[in-house]
């Protein structure tokens, strides 16, 4: 026995100890990936507190450039109203002085007309002159000279100072030739007057007018510049409100991302905590085994010693055998009967019929087999029995619905949890193969430009050497041909002057020369310009191998520069989706290990629930019909105990 305590202590130890292995590496795992997101919270965070201040600075730069512009546009709305008010007046104003010289130059009019006849109506003559004298816009001193023809025209009437012509005028009017001779100094000045006020009257047009024009520049100038204000705040205050919605979203998401890497932190701390205290108990808990097992290997090597094996082996069977015999005497000695058992044991089999209970069925058959002093204390045994099952049933009934109830919770929770984990895990899967395959994509993407690099690089080495070569070669033969060429011309310079003795031919003598040598002519000319073609031939291949060398490096610097910048941008986006792939990976790791757990902890609950089923759901008989059989079990004891202390009882 001890030895199957050590084998399972140790099997006990060693599962225990690959189990905290496992823990040990989660705390790892976690810690790890924790801290790395709380760097990520700290990061993001900072980056959320720039965006928002310099949210904070567009939105105040803009409200007060929109204050400035209301500001701008209230005043500009003031001096358009101001101005319109000023012209308002100025219009009327021009409008009541035009009037007055209107009715001034036609009274004027038809004063002169009938001043100036010879026999002129006097009456209506001092009718238009008093108009005149009347107007607002008539000087004080011709307004004199007025009242004073006209007080020397007429009589005083009624002795009335200043007073002015009335009916009388038609009877009592001068002489024609006396009225002439007054008039002729009224009617100059009355055209002096008409002239000035057709002047003055056509002046104040022409100023109405410009003061017009004026108007009307200054209010379109008002209006563009409110115009253009106005336009300009519903711009910047567009400009505002996204700026405002910019500014609280980075707010929210500095409030989610503080409030995720404070929740980190506590997750971090806790696990901390958590991982410390486990280390703690594993490292007690493995301690307090390896003393347990040494002291059952202990306890082993004292029992199998001599001293407690042998003393076993010489002692034991004879205190076994004294054992024996007094159980039989005991059992020789408790062996009588009562007469009262036999009613006792047909009444409760009776019972035992009507009800069905296999207790009282049983209980009949040890009350006609057993002992009357056994009989009676079996019964009242089985009666406290049956109290104490009563009652631990009761218990058990409110400790199974409590279990049960938890126990569904918990099993319902966990499935969803599990069903919840597993399609996170397959989009865990799906995103991570999407992104192993778009990492060989890049890889392989990334080496083909590589590749491409490379082999422009060589044939642009190979090219420029070869371009660098020709053009090497083409000054050599230029120089080459240029020396050629001097050495021909000045061959054929000196050829030109060369002479030579002419010598009459014999009759006999072989065919000679009969004139100086001077080369070969139109040949050496030809030799001269084909040379020259050649020069050329070679100035040509310099300057197309200079400018081809130059489109070529023009062409290999842009293929070149557009080629990094896509690897650039391609091993940019390789290490987004390796670091992704890697934080997935995590995550699915992390998945996965909380499904196992998850899983475990549902099985749990399944095996708890199956080890529940026996006692709480799949018992056979309800609760309720429990209930009932013991009361009708425990009546039937309590009438078989009055039937044994001979009290009567009806077993009919």
């Amino acid at each position: 026995m001890m030895q199957g305590m050590v084998d399972k202590g140790t099997a006990a130890k060693q599962e225990e100890e690959v189990k905290f292995s496992a823990f040990d590496q989660w705390c790892t795992n976690q810690q790890r990936i924790k801290a790395e997101e709380i760097e990520v919270g700290w990061n993001k965070m900072e980056e959320l507190k720039a965006q928002i201040e310099k949210h904070a600075s567009d939105i105040s730069q803009l409200t007060d450039r929109i204050e400035e512009l209301d500001a701008d546009v209230g005043r500009w709305e003031k001096d358009k109203a101001a101005a319109t008010q000023v012209r308002d007046r100025e219009n009327a104003d021009f409008k009541a002085t035009v009037t007055d010289y209107t009715e001034s130059l036609t009274a004027l009019a038809g004063a002169i007309e009938v001043l100036s006849k010879q026999q002129g109506d006097t009456a209506q003559a001092f009718i238009q002159l008093q108009k005149v004298q009347k107007s607002r816009v008539v000087p004080m001193s011709a307004k004199r000279a007025i009242m004073s023809f006209i007080q020397m025209s007429q009589p005083v009437a009624d002795s009335v100072p200043d007073a002015m012509p009335d009916d009388r005028l038609a009877y009592e009017a001068p002489e024609a030739a006396g009225y002439s001779s007054q008039s002729g100094g009224v009617v100059e000045m009355l055209s002096k007057l008409e002239d000035e006020f057709k002047e003055k009257k056509t002046e104040l047009e022409t100023e109405e007018l410009a003061s017009q024009q004026a108007f009307a520049q200054i209010i379109q100038q008002l209006s563009d510049n409110i115009e253009n204000a106005k336009h300009e705040i519903d711009k910047k205050t567009t400009l505002r409100a996204q700026t405002e919605e910019a500014k609280a979203e980075a707010e929210g998401d500095l409030a989610q991302t503080t409030a995720d890497r404070s929740e980190d932190q506590a997750y971090l701390a806790d696990t901390e905590a958590l991982c410390a205290q486990k280390t703690s108990d594993f490292n007690a808990r493995q301690k307090l085994r390896q003393e347990e097992l040494d002291a059952i290997k202990k306890a082993m090597e004292i029992i199998g010693g001599g001293d407690v094996a042998g003393a076993g082996e010489k002692h034991l069977p004879a205190l076994i055998q004294l054992r024996s015999k007094g159980s039989a005497l005991l059992q020789v000695r408790n062996d009588q009967k009562s007469p009262m058992q036999g009613k006792v044991a047909a009444f409760l089999a009776e019972r035992a019929r009507e009800s069905g209970s296999t207790l009282l069925a049983q209980v009949s058959q040890q009350v006609a087999s057993d002992p009357f002093g056994k009989v009676k204390k079996m019964i009242k045994d089985l009666i406290s029995k049956l109290v104490q099952e009563a009652t631990e049933e009761a218990e058990h009934k409110g400790w199974c619905d409590t279990e049960l109830t938890t126990n569904k919770q918990t099993r319902d929770k966990k499935t969803e949890e599990t069903n919840i984990l597993k399609s996170d895990i397959d989009d865990l899967e799906a995103t991570i193969a999407q992104l192993t395959q778009d990492i060989a994509d890049l890889t392989s993407a990334l080496a083909e430009l590589a590749d491409a690099m490379a082999e422009a690089t060589a044939e642009r080495g190979t090219a420029k050497a070869k371009n660098e070569a020709t053009i090497s070669d083409a000054k050599a033969a230029q120089t080459a041909v240029e020396a050629a060429m001097a050495v021909m011309k000045d061959f054929y310079a000196k050829a030109a002057e060369a002479t030579a003795l002419v010598q009459a031919p014999a009759d006999d003598a072989p065919e000679t020369f009969d004139k100086p040598y001077q080369g070969l002519g139109a040949e050496g000319g030809n030799v001269v310009d084909f040379l020259d073609v050649i020069l050329s031939d070679f100035s040509r291949l310099e300057s197309e191998t200079v400018a081809e060398e130059g489109a070529e490096s023009e062409e290999f610097k842009a293929f070149m520069f557009e080629s990094e910048k896509d690897q650039a941008l391609k091993q940019n986006e390789k290490g987004h989706k390796e670091e992704t792939k890697t934080n997935k990976e995590s995550a699915l790791h992390s998945a996965n290990e909380e499904l196992v757990l998850t899983m475990q902890a549902l099985n749990k609950a399944n095996a708890y629930y199956e080890k529940l089923k026996p006692t709480c759901v799949d018992s056979g008989i309800t609760y309720e019909e429990r209930v009932k059989r013991r009361e009708a079990e425990m009546q039937s004891l309590q009438e078989a105990l009055k039937i044994l202390a001979g009290t009567d009882v009806d077993v009919a």
